[in-house]
């Protein structure tokens, strides 16, 4: 929504309609591009960090705000988050072309799982890679 001239995302609990806080992304706007985990415990989305746009994951869990460090020369457009947090797809223009780079970011994010999964243990109703 536009909120003070600049693109803002805010994140609406549908049940009460109240607003939730987004505690680090009110210093980098405009935003675009937000995905949300299964659960909405990370909400990924493009910032603007000075004169750059900038990938990050937002754990509302524990209000930490994780920059996704792109090498020099990649500008991201659009991004897509897997359901349980472990991998983000985005979208970046590179040298007058664009390309999809695949994160996995098993080993920086705990899962966010649906109801009723488990994360390992094998067997029966395990989770599949």
């Amino acid at each position: 929504m536009e909120r003070g001239g600049r693109t803002t995302v805010l994140l609406q609990e549908r049940s009460s309609g109240r607003v939730l806080p987004l505690r680090h992304l009110r210093d980098h706007q405009p935003h675009s591009s937000p995905a949300l985990s299964w659960n909405g415990r990370y909400l990924a989305l493009l910032v603007q960090q000075g004169g750059r746009r900038q990938a990050v994951i937002e754990d509302r869990a524990t209000g930490r705000l994780q920059p996704l460090l792109l090498p020099m020369g990649l500008e991201p457009r659009r991004l897509s988050l897997a359901p349980d947090g472990q991998r983000l797809a985005l979208e970046v223009i590179a040298g007058g072309g664009q390309r999809v780079e695949l994160f996995d970011l098993s080993g920086l994010l705990e899962p966010d799982l649906a109801p009723g999964q488990r994360q390992s243990g094998g067997g029966e109703g395990a989770l599949q890679p």
